[in-house]
């Protein structure tokens, strides 16, 4: 399903990276590696449990999972 052309394939992996640099990334600065891995850890919890989605209603991928589940 990949190759050429296929922009919707990775519409939304290149969304999560926009959100992950525009609201992390580029706001701060890292003194190393290591505070960055930190940083990006802390995010992924942050992004799953507690910051909403317009595209799941407002609710969190930790919500529309726990539904499903």
């Amino acid at each position: 399903m990949d190759g050429k052309g296929r922009a919707r394939d990775n519409s939304r992996t290149e969304r999560f990276f926009r959100s992950l640099k525009y609201e992390l990334i580029y706001l701060n600065e890292y003194e190393n590696p290591r505070a960055l891995r930190r940083a990006i850890t802390a995010y992924l919890r942050f992004y799953h449990t507690e910051r909403p989605h317009q595209a799941l209603g407002y609710a969190t991928p930790e919500e529309i999972h726990a539904r499903v589940a």
